[in-house]
């Protein structure tokens, strides 16, 4: 067809609006004509006028004929042209639409591919920051151990229950956590409680004249404590509801993304919990090293205290 096409162009602007076919078809419709003139005068002069009626007759049929039947194949070749313009722009028309359904399937994989690595990662961070706080746990749980093994049983239950009722808080939306709350708050008090009698036992003695300041310095340090115990626990829990209504929109997608990756983060835990023990025998002996330079300084300081 294209070939066709340029060949009727480049025949157009070598010769012209006449092409060579339509010449050629002239000049054997002029020599026929010229042949026919002649026969019909010869024929005239041999057969008279009868004759001379019928060939014309016959010249005009036949001359008519051709005509149809040429105009018939222009027609024809015509249709045929229009007929092959239609399929090839349908053609051309679905190569267009398969590339562009192609490019969007693409694109649509991507973005699935993008959503489901942006899933992962913030799975995989939520229990990094569950490691962390699981690490620092089991820090103090061992730092109490060597002290008093009663407050490490009893410190281990209410780990375990602890643990136990977060797993059911996370599985269960965080119907209860109210709950949960007021008993972080009541075992972090008791742990700075107790963390305070143990710093204060050793120069009790000392300070039995100076009991009235020394209340009014402890209720003063209490107080303090316990409104940046509020502070930091009203900021924990903004941060929280933040981080809460963020998962909310998230959690559908993460379940599936989770049931995943649960298995190779568990056994990465594994491994990291292996790490931390040893990290946590090499801390103990750090911290208890830092508590003994605090006390040394707390007693400096309250020897200094006495002396004013």
């Amino acid at each position: 067809y294209l070939a066709r096409k340029f060949f009727y162009m480049w025949a157009k602007m070598t010769f012209g609006q006449v092409l060579p076919s339509k010449a050629r078809c002239f000049y054997d419709q002029k020599i026929l004509q010229k042949t026919f003139g002649q026969w019909k005068e010869w024929w005239t002069v041999c057969r008279g006028r009868k004759l001379s009626l019928g060939a014309e007759s016959h010249s005009r049929h036949l001359l008519s004929s051709l005509i149809f039947k040429a105009w018939r194949a222009y027609v024809c070749q015509e249709q045929e042209r229009r007929n092959k313009y239609c399929v090839a722009e349908s053609l051309a028309k679905k190569r267009k639409l398969l590339r562009t359904w192609q490019c969007w399937l693409v694109y649509v994989a991507v973005q699935r591919t993008k959503r489901g690595m942006q899933s992962v990662a913030l799975a995989f961070r939520e229990r990094s920051c569950l490691r962390i706080s699981w690490a620092v746990w089991r820090r103090q749980h061992y730092q109490k151990r060597t002290r008093h093994k009663m407050n490490i049983l009893a410190l281990q239950h209410w780990a375990q229950s602890l643990q136990f009722r977060a797993w059911l808080q996370w599985r269960e939306l965080y119907l209860s956590n109210q709950n949960e709350k007021q008993k972080e708050t009541r075992a972090v008090t008791h742990h700075q409680h107790w963390e305070l009698k143990r710093c204060l036992g050793a120069w009790l003695g000392y300070l039995s004249l100076h009991r009235v300041k020394k209340r009014q310095n402890e209720l003063a340090q209490e107080l303090h404590r316990s409104r940046m115990l509020r502070r930091c626990f009203s900021d924990w829990r903004l941060l929280w509801e933040c981080r809460r209504r963020i998962h909310a929109h998230q959690r559908d997608l993460e379940k599936q993304a989770a049931r995943i990756a649960l298995w190779k983060v568990f056994a990465r835990w594994k491994h990291y919990v292996v790490l931390c023990v040893e990290e946590t025998r090499q801390c103990e002996l750090a911290e208890e090293h830092y508590r003994h330079h605090l006390l040394v300084r707390a007693l400096l300081c309250v020897r200094w205290k006495g002396l004013l």
